[in-house]
């Protein structure tokens, strides 16, 4: 069992619309913002509530931490907003922040929405070029100056690390880089990156504990993921008890911001199936 080892941050966080809660969880590097593909739709018929995390946006904090301290941040923070109970939506990180939470907290969990997400996560993703950080240096100036720039896309996006992160090179998944993706990756601290890494690298798996999740779970990846594998992805869904699989081709890890008309339309799909969710 879970057993908290320090004292809970006070997490930045937003709130939006009203009705039932939405817990939304960012990945690395993130912050409540880059849940917006999300919140900002889903908001609109449900409480939705994106807090930066310890380490990152505007959740500041001085020193190292553990991967484990975010459930004592979450917690608390799900008892300040006297949320009882409520659907969790994890992105990468926060998808297996959101798996963790499903087996510490089971009574206070109604279902799980994991995105490019793993409970023993894997990734395959080539070694980093001097090239692949100019371009992408580059791509990223050059994005957050003129978000969706098609030259710039064409001639520095497609030869940066962006071609890993995603597929389809759409002005869209640009914009949402510009706005959201790059304010984040400035404000993650390295005590964050050094929590991460170090659960990491430690062999983190709770594939075999997944059976203990009894909620409903919606699991979506991206064919191209190099972060957190399909294979991954797949495994995880075909582990957990009640589990619907989805996976996108010509995407990858940032699939929501490639396609998010159609990952939005599957959300809202399996919550029309899935109604014991979000009723208290």
């Amino acid at each position: 069992m879970y057993h908290p080892s320090r004292k809970a941050v006070n997490l930045k966080v937003e709130v939006q619309g009203e009705g039932f809660p939405i817990l939304c969880l960012h990945g690395h590097p993130g912050s409540g913002s880059s849940l917006s593909v999300f919140s900002d739709r889903l908001s609109k018929r449900f409480q939705t509530i994106a807090p930066d995390l310890r380490g990152y946006g505007k959740s500041r904090f001085k020193g190292d931490f553990h991967m484990r301290d975010h459930l004592t941040d979450l917690e608390a923070l799900i008892d300040r907003l006297g949320v009882e109970k409520c659907l969790v939506l994890g992105w990468s990180l926060g998808g297996i922040l959101a798996m963790e939470l499903a087996l510490m907290l089971p009574q206070r969990v109604t279902g799980l929405i994991l995105i490019a997400t793993a409970a023993k996560p894997r990734g395959n993703h080539p070694p980093i070029s001097l090239a692949d950080n100019l371009y992408t240096g580059i791509a990223a100036l050059l994005n957050y100056i003129k978000p969706g720039w098609r030259w710039n896309i064409e001639t520095f996006g497609k030869r940066s690390l962006f071609r890993y992160l995603i597929q389809q090179h759409t002005p869209t998944a640009y914009r949402y880089i510009a706005s959201s993706a790059v304010p984040a990756y400035l404000q993650t601290s390295p005590a964050a990156t050094r929590a991460l890494y170090t659960a990491i690298q430690s062999g983190y798996n709770r594939v075999t504990d997944l059976e203990q999740i009894l909620c409903p779970s919606l699991v979506l990846a991206g064919t191209e993921d190099r972060h957190i594998t399909v294979n991954s992805s797949l495994e995880t869904a075909q582990h957990l008890i009640n589990s619907q699989w989805q996976s996108y081709p010509n995407t990858a890890h940032l699939f929501p911001w490639e396609i998010p008309d159609q990952v939005q339309r599957d959300i809202d799909y399996w919550l029309q199936e899935h109604p014991q969710v979000i009723i208290q």
